[in-house]
Formats: structure tokens, sequence, C-alpha cells
């Protein structure tokens, strides 16, 4: 048995709309970026590392969709589908609440500026990257979606060693330019999940 999204074309759509929903700003945002004047770029190729990463996921599990029926998920299949679809969108609300909640010092190139200080307002109380698990709920989303145990674990490969990698390098440039009160911050909270991981 295929993949839903593989032989639905109603289900196709809605995954579809839903990835436009959640990814189309981002991948916006990403070919036009900005850093504002005057800030201190610590990208390190992180950004770039990222998408790699994130479109290579994508890309195998795309091909696991349709090219992989062995590994389709059976069990319940319209059920996950849609729990997929609202695990993307409650990835989606939470990375723009985060964004919302670190306000001008949100950047999509690994920067710091002038006057920067902590954000510990919103969900950064209790974790450091909400932006980077709302962006992982969304793909974690994605994969359920595709009803498809592979193509779900090749996005997740993807994702988390994207967002791996691109939390290392911004956690040492936040060191560096706001010193102790970040690296205190750290020490009260975790990366991406409260009181786990």
């Amino acid at each position: 048995m295929p993949a839903l999204i593989a032989h639905s074309h109603f289900h196709l759509a809605v995954f579809y709309v839903a990835l436009f929903v959640c990814f189309a700003p981002e991948w916006y945002g990403s070919l036009f970026r900005r850093v504002e004047k005057g800030a201190t770029i610590r990208d390190r190729g992180s950004h770039v590392g990222l998408l790699l990463a994130l479109f290579a996921g994508f890309f195998a599990a795309f091909g696991f969709v349709f090219g992989a029926p062995a590994t389709t998920i059976t069990w319940h299949q319209h059920a996950l589908f849609w729990i997929g679809i609202v695990v993307m969108l409650a990835g989606l609300a939470l990375r723009w609440y985060a964004i919302r909640s670190l306000g001008k010092f949100f950047t999509r190139t690994v920067a710091t500026r002038a006057g920067q200080y902590v954000v510990e307002s919103g969900p950064y109380r209790l974790i450091r990257h909400p932006s980077y698990t709302g962006g992982l709920l969304m793909f974690l989303g994605t994969g359920i979606a595709m009803t498809n145990w592979a193509a779900l674990l090749a996005i997740m490969a993807g994702a988390v060693i994207g967002y791996g990698y691109r939390v290392r390098i911004e956690e040492r440039a936040l060191c560096a330019d706001l010193g102790q009160p970040y690296r205190d911050y750290m020490l009260r909270t975790k990366r991406f999940i409260p009181h786990v991981w």
C-alpha cells in the first residue's frame, strides 16, 4: 500500500497547502534575508549548512514516499496524516511566537548587534531555541503526514543535523558576544524541550 499522499489527490493537495503555509515564508526569508548594518556576523556557513541539510532530508523523504512503498505506514493512515498536519501548524505557531518574542534581535544569519541582551520572555523562559523547536515540529509533522517510516526518518535526520550544527555555532557566538549573562541563561534552560533536551 502506498503512502496516503501518493495515491490520494485530496490529501496531496492538503499536504502541499500545509507545506506552503509553513515553509514559503521561511524560503522567502532565507532568499531575501538582511542583516542590520553594524551587526557582527558569526554565521560560519551555518545558514547554508542548515538549508542543505533540510533540502537533502526533504528530497530523500519524497523519494521514499513515491519510490519505496514497502516503508509505508499502513496503521491508521488517515489519522496519522491529520496528526501530521496539526503538528506542522503547531510548530509554525511556536516558531512565529518565538520570532515575535525575540523581536529586533531575530536574524536568519547568526549575528549579534550592539545593545543586544539575553531575551527571557515568552517561550525563551523555558528553552533557548524555541524557534528551532518550532522548526523541528514542522518537519516532524511533515514526516508524519507523509505516512512513510523512511520518509519520516530522512526528513528528521536532515532537520536534526542542520539545526544541531546551527545551534552550536549560534551558542558560541552568543557566549562570545553576550558573555556571562548568556552562559548563565544556558545553565538555566535546555535547548529544545523544557527540562529534557
